[in-house]
């Protein structure tokens, strides 16, 4: 009864928090400052000057893509978070050394969101040296689902998405107990990264329809969330790369008319 007791507020807290999430992003989505979300608009916002203009794009762009991690992907690595508050259900410090595990698993996002970002600012600029490519823009969201379709074949797919469904074994392989604090923000560090492994490809598709856009965001939440966790999650993999494939390829298909002679 007592570890049930524990486990209630927990779980509430974190839904509150994944919650909020979904709440803020959709609210800043309808407002009159939705536009905020929108990776490709960042560098066109002129509130500021000087040092402004880079701060201010820059922690917008942090702020969207910390809210949309936690929306989409925290609720993917509840199976760790609850084995790990057992784990450590005695302890005094222990919502303290959850809260790290979250904070690194968190860091991982982030930073693969600032890579993504910087990634996709460089297309940007190359499409606009490119006349032609700008005029086909399309070839760009093509690609990216041919991408992320044929990622889901390959063998850091799935040696990435068994870490993540295999949360216990996760635990027990990264938590030493000494330095605890240190490996608590490690643990969750090192699961964020097998969750950007697995998870990447997917969510370069944010980056094709809007980083803010909610109702992609519940989409692709979800299809990652059944992957991980479900049962039967590992066997969605390649499904989900033949649709992709096929939605990119019926687009070049679809546009073949316009390939020049």
């Amino acid at each position: 009864m007592t570890a049930v007791a524990n486990r209630r507020p927990f779980l509430f807290l974190l839904g509150s928090l994944i919650t909020l999430a979904w709440l803020t992003l959709w609210v800043w989505e309808q407002s009159p400052y939705g536009r905020f979300l929108d990776h490709g608009q960042l560098g066109e916002i002129d509130l500021f000057t000087g040092a402004g203009e880079i701060l201010l794009p820059a922690s917008l762009y942090i702020a969207g893509w910390t809210l949309m991690t936690i929306a989409m992907m925290l609720p993917t690595t509840i199976p760790l978070l609850e084995i790990f508050r057992r784990l450590t259900a005695r302890r005094s410090d222990r919502g303290q050394l959850v809260t790290l595990v979250i904070a690194g698993y968190l860091t991982a996002w982030l930073g693969f969101g600032i890579a993504a970002h910087l990634a996709d600012w460089l297309l940007h600029e190359l499409v606009e040296q490119l006349r032609w490519l700008e005029a086909n823009a399309w070839i760009i969201g093509a690609a990216t689902l041919i991408l992320a379709g044929g990622f889901q074949f390959t063998r850091l797919k799935y040696r990435c998405l068994d870490k993540c469904r295999a949360p216990l074994s996760f635990v027990t392989e990264y938590w030493r107990g000494r330095q605890d604090r240190r490996n608590a923000l490690l643990l969750g560090l090192h699961h964020g990264i097998f969750c950007v492994g697995c998870c990447w490809a997917l969510m370069l598709l944010m980056f094709g329809v809007g980083v803010g856009n909610v109702g992609w965001m519940l989409v692709l939440g979800s299809v990652m969330a059944m992957e991980k966790n479900l049962p039967w999650g590992r066997n969605l993999s390649a499904p989900l790369g033949w649709g992709l494939l096929c939605w990119g390829g019926f687009i070049f298909l679809s546009h073949s008319g316009t390939w020049p002679s």
